[in-house]
């Protein structure tokens, strides 16, 4: 059985939680971070020596970065339907989740934290009001690319659309002022049509509001 650890608030759990879902994937899941903490323990840091989640167990090995164990699970359980073998396509999804990872969460999450998740008196106004400039910037670029797919990387769901797809829940969540990006709302109903996607991403997040402890 598949175990993972940490809490299920994190949007990088969740997008571990939202994968092991599509697959099917019976799994063990351990609270740890936050409130749970342990990410300083010696076992937690044996597994991941940069004291992270999330990290799973399976078969023996362990894997942690969210997308590197997305990409791992995909590739275990579901080759050829949500990771793609045919090199082309695979570096497709590749590059959609790169540019997640390094430019569409650093600017997400940076808002999230900078703006939701600090109290208004704390607020940092023009460090948010750049944020939010790219995160817009950002979206637009991403509703450009759906406008003209249903999924990111073409006509099916794939591994390629769980990291964006993780985030949009939080961005328009968030009470700011986003872009229309009808593209972008259109590929998130669709989302929002899979029952994996429901339970794992689109939980309340109000209790984080001002909140900076994780």
């Amino acid at each position: 059985m598949i175990t993972l650890w940490g809490r299920p608030d994190s949007i990088n759990v969740q997008k571990v939680l939202w994968t092991l879902a599509e697959l099917d994937r019976e799994h063990r899941h351990v609270d740890a971070g936050g409130d749970a903490g342990g990410l300083d323990e010696p076992w937690f840091r044996a597994m991941n020596p940069h004291g992270r989640v999330p990290v799973i167990e399976d078969q023996g090995v362990r894997v942690w970065e969210s997308n590197a164990i997305v990409r791992y699970l995909c590739a275990a359980y579901s080759p050829g339907v949500l990771s793609p073998t045919a090199p082309l396509e695979r570096a497709l999804c590749d590059q959609w989740m790169d540019w997640t990872a390094t430019a569409l969460q650093p600017a997400i999450m940076g808002l999230f934290w900078g703006f939701y998740r600090t109290p208004a008196a704390r607020r940092d106004l023009a460090a948010n009001a750049r944020l939010e400039h790219d995160c817009r910037e950002l979206v637009l670029r991403l509703d450009s690319w759906l406008a003209r797919r249903a999924f990111v990387a073409g006509v099916a769901f794939s591994m390629a659309d769980i990291p964006a797809g993780a985030l949009m829940h939080r961005y328009f969540g968030m009470g700011i002022d986003p872009p229309g990006a009808p593209a972008v709302r259109a590929w998130c109903a669709r989302l929002a049509q899979r029952l994996p996607y429901r339970s794992a991403v689109m939980r309340p997040f109000a209790g984080l509001f001002a909140r900076r402890a994780y």
